[in-house]
């Protein structure tokens, strides 16, 4: 089933609204959504929700005989599926040009980058490591899919355990968890994607575009990056030409964006790994009964304020980003679950209003979430006929 393609009104009314520098859901120019992570009761599984579009990750191990170039480096594997349940445009076991592109991004970001030390993973060089897979199943699409994958892999790998392994001789032993702990994977840094559409041959720009903008983008923009300004790969399609001054300036949003959403997974797994080592706390350490703990039980803990915004403006005055994608307000954290960031839907890069209580969980356990309204107030990008750039052109 093909896409419902848009009208010839509908992309009058969003051509103007972008102009206008509005979105049709609150945003404005450089807002990203609302980002919720929750993990599951197994290590390694993670749901990301960006907004309306939700994916899930999933990463496991195998023992398997290393590759003859690489004897004693251990194996990853990366796998992004679309099924119809996330979109109608989407059939199920089709290689689709879409489909493809993730699968190549995905296995960019995470292996090309050598995000983690793929020598921990050799137990016997030559002839066994561990091999690790991450499954990332898109659930819901709203737009935007590259960058809740990216979030949602590399937060899973970071969740995972594998077993330990005692080596005597030439033989070797896998303990279990009741055996030994669960051993984490080597993390050196954490690459995550911010895509950027393109509108009016590259004079108009938006941050995180939803599944109606990717309709009516002409160009889009991938860069992989992480905390520390590393840029991991940068790629764009549609066959857009771009100044140097544009790419530079989305690098320079790019970090920020990427900072912030590492504090928030950090963040996550902080949180995740207290209230599974603390038995009978629970989210941002309130006692609860165990019961809450279970994971088909999930309840929403109490809100927590993070303040990331000194970060951000540290390498905004260091990079010399023009004030405009500064903002003054650092988002909220929220707890929902084992290691819950965010609540999904609204924009969590704004003003944090009054908490107020929505009602009663369970027992005189009180449920508090935060309403946001963004009010970061940004000139898109216009490039007049006069200015006189060299063009770099980039394709896919």
């Amino acid at each position: 089933m093909k896409d419902t393609p848009l009208s010839n009104c509908e992309r009058q009314f969003l051509l103007k609204t972008i102009e206008e520098r509005k979105r049709l859901d609150g945003r404005e120019t450089y807002d990203y959504r609302n980002i919720k992570i929750t993990f599951g009761v197994d290590y390694g599984f993670c749901m990301v929700d960006l907004g309306k579009t939700k994916v899930m990750s999933q990463v496991s191990c195998e023992l398997a005989t290393p590759k003859e170039t690489r004897p004693s480096e251990g194996m990853l594997f990366t796998t992004v599926e679309l099924s119809p349940m996330a979109s109608p445009a989407f059939e199920a076991n089709k290689q689709s040009e879409l489909l493809v592109k993730l699968n190549r991004q995905l296995e960019r970001c995470l292996q090309t980058s050598k995000c983690f030390d793929m020598e921990s993973l050799c137990i016997i060089s030559g002839e066994k490591v561990w091999r690790i897979n991450v499954d990332v199943h898109v659930l819901n699409h709203d737009g935007n899919i590259m960058d809740a994958v990216s979030v949602a892999a590399i937060t899973s790998l970071s969740h995972f355990r594998r077993p330990e392994v005692s080596i005597q001789g030439q033989e070797f032993i896998v303990h279990t968890a009741e055996e030994r702990d669960l051993v984490p994977l080597s993390i050196y840094h954490m690459p995550i994607t911010i895509s950027f559409a393109f509108f009016q041959q590259g004079s108009y720009l938006l941050v995180d575009p939803t599944n109606i903008e990717e309709k009516l983008m002409e160009g889009l923009l991938v860069i992989a990056m992480n905390k520390h300004r590393e840029l991991c790969f940068i790629q764009s399609s549609g066959g857009i030409m771009l100044l140097k001054k544009q790419v530079t300036r989305c690098s320079d949003i790019a970090s920020v964006k990427v900072s912030e959403i590492t504090e928030l997974i950090q963040k996550a797994l902080e949180n995740d790994k207290r209230a599974r080592k603390e038995d009978g706390k629970f989210g941002f350490g309130e006692s609860l009964p165990k019961e809450h703990i279970a994971a088909q039980k999930l309840k929403e803990a109490p809100v927590e304020k993070m303040d990331i915004h000194e970060t951000a403006c540290e390498i905004i005055n260091k990079t010399k980003i023009a004030p405009d994608i500064q903002g003054d307000n650092s988002p909220v954290v929220h707890g929902a679950g084992l290691g819950t960031i965010g609540e999904g839907g609204n924009n969590s890069w704004g003003l944090e209003e009054d908490v107020e209580e929505e009602g009663e969980m369970e027992e005189k356990t009180a449920d508090k979430r935060t309403k946001q309204k963004g009010d970061v107030v940004s000139d898109p990008i216009v490039i007049s006929d006069s200015e006189e750039e060299d063009v770099m052109v980039l394709t896919s």
